[in-house]
């Protein structure tokens, strides 16, 4: 009962948190949400919400979950992995048997890999042929290989479905008059790295009916 419990708020504690800092970034990129936005109206319409058939397809949708968890991945550190021989990965020496632990994060933000890697552009993936499946170890929100997360599919189904229904049915606006440049992005680092602070916004129904 307690494995099943700890798979349960896995998969929700990761879901929420993903959705939650991509519509942090696309508030603090507004072109970003009107193109999300625009994305959504043509392939949806505003006189409906979004169904989860929708979803596939979505083009910049993709490439704003990806830079969300290229900047902001929910699991920073994976799982440990056991060396199964020496080896040598860029002229580091690895032992048999000794535990590695990948920093995802510091692989989303590091300059030598990525173009100006602090900064929130989604655009940096259109014609990429980057995924989110592990096979690219430029990007493993999810981990790679034989322990790769195995709720992956539901994951990024879930993700993909519950932000584009919030960005196609509301805009949204800062609460407390913030500003989008003065958003508050600490981070609260655990077994999933959430906001320090929770987002407080304001919706508005944009849809027709």
């Amino acid at each position: 009962m307690i494995w099943n419990s700890d798979l349960l708020v896995a998969s929700m504690d990761t879901s929420v948190t993903a959705v939650e800092w991509a519509i942090s970034e696309l508030l603090r990129h507004p072109e970003a949400m009107r193109k999300l936005q625009k994305e959504l109206e043509e392939k949806v319409g505003l006189e409906r919400i979004v169904e989860e058939s929708d979803v596939e397809g979505l083009e910049y949708l993709d490439m704003v979950i990806k830079e969300s968890m290229r900047l902001h991945p929910v699991a920073p550190l994976l799982l440990p992995h056991e060396s199964m021989e020496d080896c040598t990965v860029d002229d580091f020496h690895i032992q048999k048997n000794a535990r590695i632990i990948i920093n995802v994060y510091a692989i989303g933000r590091d300059p030598s890999v990525w173009r100006d890697p602090e900064i929130f552009v989604p655009e940096r993936f259109r014609d990429s042929n980057i995924y989110l499946r592990g096979q690219d170890f430029r990007l493993i929100p999810f981990g790679s290989g034989r322990r790769i997360c195995p709720g992956l599919q539901l994951g990024l189904t879930v993700v993909r479905f519950v932000l584009a229904q919030l960005v196609h049915c509301f805009n949204w606006e800062l609460a407390d008059n913030i500003q989008p440049t003065d958003l508050d992005m600490s981070e609260a680092f655990g077994i999933v790295t959430s906001r320090a602070k929770h987002l407080k916004v304001v919706p508005a129904y944009r849809l027709n009916k």
